[in-house]
């Protein structure tokens, strides 16, 4: 049953034994099983974490923090999840992430901008787990996001 659940997703340790003891109860049975995944390297949380980080900054353009709260929930350690964001992010600037999230935010956003929906561009910015300074420094750097209550002023 362990190696069906591989064949359609990466599974964490903690996921692994979570299912295994659904399954089966707790037993002798599943540490058995759990250790002989992880001898054979089926079963490696730094190999995970950096898989699915990679996943998830590639074809969901989620920040570093998003990142961080999804490998979290997938019960992986700390350890192993800042050594992959480390090496996703290297690859894969967060700049150019947030830039890209921001265009496909832009296709869909009528101008001018109000104050209610500068609020909630940048809600929904921050939900893809980017940074506030980032986000404010993006948004401020184009002229075009300026709220129309500070156009009008000028």
């Amino acid at each position: 049953m362990a190696l069906q659940l591989l064949a359609r997703r990466g599974h964490s340790r903690v996921e692994m034994r979570r299912a295994l003891e659904r399954k089966f109860g707790r037993c002798d049975a599943v540490d058995e099983a759990i250790a002989r995944l992880r001898t054979l390297g089926y079963l490696d949380d730094r190999k995970f974490a950096l898989q699915h980080a990679s996943l998830l900054t590639r074809s969901r353009g989620f920040g570093r923090e998003r990142v961080r709260r999804e490998l979290r929930a997938k019960f992986v350690e700390d350890a192993a999840i800042d050594a992959a964001l480390d090496a996703v992010f290297e690859e894969t600037g967060e700049r150019a992430l947030l830039e890209r999230a921001l265009e496909k935010k832009l296709r869909t956003l009528r101008l001018p901008l109000t104050r209610p929906k500068f609020y909630a561009l940048c809600k929904s910015l921050m939900r893809l787990g980017f940074r506030t300074d980032d986000i404010m420094k993006a948004v401020r750097s184009r002229p075009e996001l300026k709220p129309a209550e500070e156009s009008e002023e000028e």
